[in-house]
């Protein structure tokens, strides 16, 4: 089974800070893959390379079977959701999705698809400024989805927002995956384990990769630790 991402040795530098210290890693079909790290690790820089958005030092970036350093034809088959907001704010609902599909080459019947999966019906004449955070994610997934990708990219992709837009976009990704989709996320919040197949932390430049139930141990043996050690300086 060929991956739909290979990462061999990939740095990435800041100025003269190391934030990438030969990342090797792969991503198979149908996997739901999640970058988990705190603040300042660098989760959305590597999801941002994955995507061809930014540039790295050194390494090789296989995306869908391209060496993303010599073509950008893996992004006819890729859907991308930033964590900052980067839909058209002053254009509404219904604007942005015609937009993006004209941008896709999707058809008509894509659109009216991702409007009833991602219940927009009621919201198309809003203005996309004024959306709730539930509403404008919805949104944000339904246009990274025009195109019908194989591989979805997303940047926390669930934050604090509404139950109902929470459960309606959980309900997307898994019916992506069993229809073959393979998803990559960043995350920060450990509770989002659940809904992936495998984790990959990044800390330090280096990312070591766990089974989900592996990865929240961790994450509270790593809490105790800490705790212990704060309680120590008070005796």
């Amino acid at each position: 089974m060929e991956p739909v991402i290979k990462v061999s040795n990939l740095v990435q530098k800041i100025g003269r800070q190391i934030l990438f210290n030969g990342l090797s890693f792969e991503v198979l079909p149908g996997e739901s893959f999640g970058v988990f790290g705190l603040r300042g690790a660098g989760k959305t820089t590597l999801l941002h390379i994955l995507a061809g958005v930014d540039r790295f030092k050194s390494g090789q970036v296989e995306v869908l079977g391209y060496n993303i350093k010599k073509s950008e034809k893996f992004k006819r088959d890729l859907g991308l959701v930033t964590q900052e907001k980067s839909l058209f704010l002053d254009m509404t609902v219904v604007e942005n999705l015609d937009f993006m599909a004209a941008l896709k080459k999707s058809s008509r019947s894509d659109v009216y698809q991702m409007i009833e999966r991602y219940a927009l019906k009621d919201l198309l004449a809003e203005p996309v400024i004024l959306l709730a955070m539930g509403s404008f994610q919805r949104l944000s997934l339904a246009c990274a989805m025009l195109n019908r990708p194989k591989l979805l990219i997303a940047d926390e992709i669930i934050k604090d927002f509404d139950l109902y837009s929470r459960n309606l976009i959980l309900r997307e990704l898994r019916q992506f995956q069993a229809e073959g989709g393979t998803c990559v996320f960043g995350f920060s919040n450990i509770d989002f384990c659940e809904q992936l197949s495998k984790v990959g932390w990044l800390e330090n430049g280096k990312l070591k990769v766990y089974e989900p139930e592996s990865a929240r141990a961790e994450w509270h043996r790593q809490i105790k630790l800490y705790a212990e050690q704060s309680d120590s300086h008070y005796v």
